[in-house]
């Protein structure tokens, strides 16, 4: 029997309608605590169970995620959609292990879909389960033979194996589904096996085309991502040496105990992801991959309490001691529960390519932080970035187009530039190219930066990943040992490249690629 609702629409609605809007300001503890005022208010509503369990999930509290589902899976009339979609949206927020126990929960029930078979696959394949994989896709198929996700995650099964023909040929009827952004990804598989077979002019038309699926959502993150860019352009105009010294020799008195933990930046596609899994490999050394949390834990909640008009740098300039031992603490607490165990002393490792923005703030906030930079030839980082699948938002939507790459690339390593004379903490560049030629060596420049001794155990880091869950989109490729054939691939698509080549130059010469 359906339990009463203990509120009235009207005032239900306005609850749900106050935590979205508590979220979208960043005030997440106010925004779950009225969803979970709003359950209680109306303990049979699946969606707000969903919601609640959604948003536990993206603050890292998988326990009180995996709860609100279960919940409502319980309460659920038709449980086969409802196990479905606590597993989409265990996925959504990178809960692999969460979304895999719903899906295949889905799977027990009747009427399962063959789009819910096919999600659970493609996980199996992210995790490096071919096998369980392939066994799924074939399940989806029989359910649904024209099924897209099925037939491309069949296709990448068959490019792991090598196999590059029998995915074209699984993959072309996918080409045409409804779904513009599941047909962009589909175009992204083709491009992907086109360039590996050398047949670049149609690796680059399958990637345009692919780009022209999910163009248009451009304009839309095109303008919210304008004031960003000029408030970055702000702060790099206004930081100064003597303000970040001032700020890392207060925090050294201030901010107390210190912690080791050092940022893994460099623009995207730069080799961060092979770097970070050498370093995981290390056991005294452990990983968090590409987490908002600095941001929202961290710098944020400085800027909750300002004028929106304050700059960043005023902001943190004007923070007090109080606030920072927050926000540090806040930091560390939630890349815990991120992590799943306590750091234990142990050096935190915080990898985020592009972040270079927010090094005076880490420098504010986390005086004791060292800065780890990974340098690859500019050419082909602008062209990987272009290549990847990468979903539509602020922070990829330039990558639509060559010449929006090249701008932003200039962007991000512009400000890297800025910053590196500037900062009081130790820095170290790390070059893709050196790690590809002796990995040893790059190794152990960079164990020796971070003050941690060799281990051999950084040499076997292709095996370290295929025991991890990997997010970035090169999961398949860190798991293999080092190779060479994505050194230098920009040439095989220079007449592309070429008009926005003479923009790269000054950075190809400054890095030392000229």
């Amino acid at each position: 029997m359906k339990r009463p609702q203990l509120i009235s629409p009207g005032s239900l609605n306005r609850m749900i309608a106050e935590a979205a809007g508590a979220w979208n300001q960043g005030d997440w503890p106010q925004s779950l605590e009225l969803l979970e005022r709003a359950a209680k208010f109306d303990p049979a509503n699946i969606h707000i169970l969903l919601n609640l369990g959604e948003r536990y999930g993206f603050r890292y509290r998988s326990a009180d995620a995996e709860r609100c589902f279960d919940k409502a899976a319980r309460l659920a009339p038709n449980k086969t959609e409802v196990l479905a979609t606590a597993g989409r949206l265990a996925a959504g927020f990178g809960d692999y292990p969460l979304a895999e126990r719903f899906f295949r929960s889905a799977l027990e029930q009747k009427n399962v879909s063959a789009d819910t078979v096919a999600r659970l696959a493609e996980i199996y394949e992210r995790l490096r389960r071919a096998d369980d994989a392939a066994a799924l896709v074939a399940h989806a198929l029989r359910l649904d033979p024209a099924d897209p996700l099925a037939r491309l995650t069949q296709a990448k099964l068959h490019r792991s194996a090598g196999e590059m023909a029998e995915a074209e040929a699984v993959l072309r009827p996918a080409l045409t589904c409804a779904s513009r952004e599941l047909r962009s990804r589909c175009f992204y598989e083709l491009g992907a096996l086109c360039d590996r077979q050398g047949r670049y002019d149609d690796a680059m038309a399958a990637w345009l085309e692919a780009k022209n699926c999910l163009r248009p959502d451009a304009p839309a993150q095109l303008a919210q991502l304008q004031p960003i860019i000029r408030h970055l352009q702000e702060m790099r105009e206004n930081v100064s040496a003597e303000m970040l010294a001032r700020w890392h020799a207060s925090g050294r008195e201030a901010l107390q105990p210190w912690h080791r933990v050092a940022l893994l930046a460099g623009h995207a596609r730069s080799g961060t992801t092979l770097l970070e899994q050498v370093l995981d490999s290390h056991p005294d050394l452990v990983s968090a991959e590409e987490t908002e949390i600095f941001t929202n834990e961290a710098y944020l909640p400085l800027r909750r309490n300002l004028p929106p008009e304050t700059s960043m740098l005023a902001g943190l300039d004007a923070a007090p001691a109080n606030e920072l031992h927050r926000s540090r603490e806040n930091f560390y607490r939630t890349m815990e529960s991120h992590i799943g165990s306590p750091l234990n002393g142990r050096l935190l490792i915080d990898k985020n390519p592009g972040r270079h923005y927010l090094m005076p703030a880490m420098v504010r906030i986390l005086p004791e932080i060292k800065f780890l930079v990974a340098l690859r030839d500019p050419r082909d980082v602008v062209l990987s970035c272009f290549m990847q699948p990468h979903p539509i938002s602020t922070g990829t939507v330039e990558f639509l187009d060559l010449g929006n790459s090249v701008t932003r690339y200039g962007r991000v390593m512009g400000m890297w530039q800025t910053l590196k004379p500037l900062l009081p903490n130790p820095v170290l560049e790390v070059r893709y190219e050196d790690m590809v030629a002796d990995l040893e060596s790059v190794a152990r420049q960079s164990l020796d930066f971070l003050g941690v001794p060799w281990d051999a155990k950084v040499l076997g880091f292709d095996e370290h990943a295929r025991n991890k869950l990997v997010r970035s989109p090169t999961y398949a490729d860190v798991t293999q040992k080092i190779y060479k054939r994505a050194q230098g691939r920009w040439q095989h698509y220079q007449k592309y490249l070429e008009p926005h080549l003479a923009k790269l130059e000054p950075f190809v010469k400054a890095f030392g690629y000229g």
